[in-house]
């Protein structure tokens, strides 16, 4: 099997590693619902004896709780009238990578199926394999990057949870946009981050600072759909536990507080199997048909779709007027103001999706941009006129503003439930619904500061 690249190892490397010592411990990790990894930590004996012909098991809830991992009703694969069985870890061997911030450790990422070997096709993985599927079925691949952004803080994650992550040191005091000086003040973090990851088989481009004190985005280099995906939950993971090794927390929350949110741009195009354009048309120097198809595509579909690019209730405070985070559903050349932005030519000719933020689960994201595309491919779609100018004082129809909203343009639309199936669409709505009704029975602070005294 071909590696993803040479830092990569084969299984056949990580087995002569774990013989000779330098590895001990084999984390085995799949992507949940909520975008985060979940698995096992083997020691490396075990590994090589039991799981590496064999696999291992966990148990299926792990697809059917809410944050807190509390089991929740209303998800038809798992329930105490099933028995909360199992479901079983599928090694996928492209993905053995080092992790050289953790002492000999390496990590397998995984797909899931059920006990009779049938995908478990409510998995995040699995839902994006299925709609690459169907674009190779055109001799087509996705190719994409995902531009995810974090705040940090002085704390630990200890003292956050003790302090209810308010009045939290963030490591910059102001804004620090592309400021060298302000990265200077934490690199020590952004440069774990960077090496660390380029251990792990990442691409590391750089690092930057961003508007919000204490937020940063360490970008990494675009690669196949899935590719990108397993990377983004890797280093999602990877810079939290950095960071905490060094005394600091970082947060991925899309609007931690009434200043800029943070974003996951997710770049895309398409490229024929044998790496041909298929966006750009070379001879005339311009978009082709298939490109602004695609678009319109993306944008007919991006109301539908919107709960999978903002999962969460927070995800929703982050489209506001004049914040760099999209409102209204357009596009433009090179205009950050829409929801859609087209940039490059030739080779790097690209749409960037500027809906999703950094709580944004990728392999979700990402299938439904490829289902929208395909949408307006097979539709022929014309696109619509570019929006030229200031998209948020726009006529252009509007970003569903709450979750309840995204979850209902969700489960009426036919194209997501023709594209991903009625079972996956039915499982993700039940996670909007079950986190709807832990929101609604919370009492927040804004609620205690406006009414203890004064109602």
């Amino acid at each position: 099997m071909e590696l993803r690249n040479k830092r990569h190892l084969t299984m056949g490397q990580l087995v002569n590693d774990i013989e000779t010592g330098s590895i001990d411990t084999v984390v085995l990790a799949f992507t949940d619902m909520q975008g985060r990894l979940q698995g096992k930590r083997l020691h490396g004996r075990y590994f090589v004896d039991h799981v590496l012909e064999h696999g291992a098991e966990g148990c299926n809830y792990l697809l059917a709780v809410d944050v807190d991992m509390n089991t929740v009703a209303g998800y038809d694969i798992s329930s105490w009238e099933t028995g909360y069985g199992d479901m079983e870890f599928v090694l996928d061997h492209r993905t053995i990578r080092l992790l050289t911030h953790l002492p000999a450790t390496a990590m397998v990422q995984c797909d899931l199926v059920w006990l009779d070997h049938s995908p478990v096709r409510q998995s995040p993985r699995t839902v994006l394999q299925g709609q690459l599927a169907r674009l190779a079925d055109h001799d087509w691949v996705a190719m994409a990057g995902t531009e995810l952004e974090f705040i940090a803080f002085e704390d630990t994650y200890e003292d956050a949870w003790r302090r209810g992550y308010r009045e939290l040191e963030p490591v910059n005091q102001y804004n620090v946009d592309y400021s060298i000086l302000g990265t200077t003040r934490i690199e020590p973090l952004l440069r774990a981050i960077r090496n660390h990851m380029y251990a792990a088989g990442l691409d590391v481009e750089g690092a930057k600072g961003e508007c919000n004190p204490g937020q940063h985005e360490v970008g990494f280099l675009y690669a196949d759909a899935l590719t990108t995906a397993d990377n983004h939950a890797v280093y999602k993971t990877a810079a939290k536990e950095i960071a905490a090794q060094q005394g600091k927390s970082i947060t991925f929350l899309a609007k931690y507080n009434e200043r800029e949110g943070s974003s996951c741009h997710i770049h895309l195009s398409l490229r024929g199997r044998d790496g041909s354009l298929v966006f750009w048309d070379a001879e005339r120097g311009e978009r082709t048909a298939l490109y602004d198809h695609f678009v319109a595509g993306v944008l007919a579909t991006a109301a539908d779709f919107t709960l999978l690019y903002a999962p969460n209730v927070n995800s929703y405070k982050r489209f506001a007027e004049g914040s760099f985070a999209p409102t209204a559903i357009a596009w433009g050349q090179d205009n950050r103001t829409c929801a859609v932005r087209l940039v490059g030519s030739g080779s790097a000719a690209r749409m960037e999706n500027r809906l999703p933020g950094a709580d944004v689960n990728p392999y979700l994201a990402l299938a439904a941009m490829v289902a929208g595309g395909l949408h307006g491919i097979e539709q022929e779609l014309a696109l619509p006129d570019e929006l030229v100018g200031n998209a948020y004082a726009s006529e252009a129809p509007r970003v569903p503003t709450t979750l309840a909203a995204a979850r209902e343009a969700f489960t009426a639309s036919a194209v997501a439930r023709a594209a991903l199936g009625d079972d996956v669409v039915d499982h993700y709505v039940n996670m909007a619904d079950v986190e709807l009704a832990a929101f609604n029975s919370a009492v927040t602070d804004w609620e205690l500061r406006r009414g203890f005294e004064r109602m």
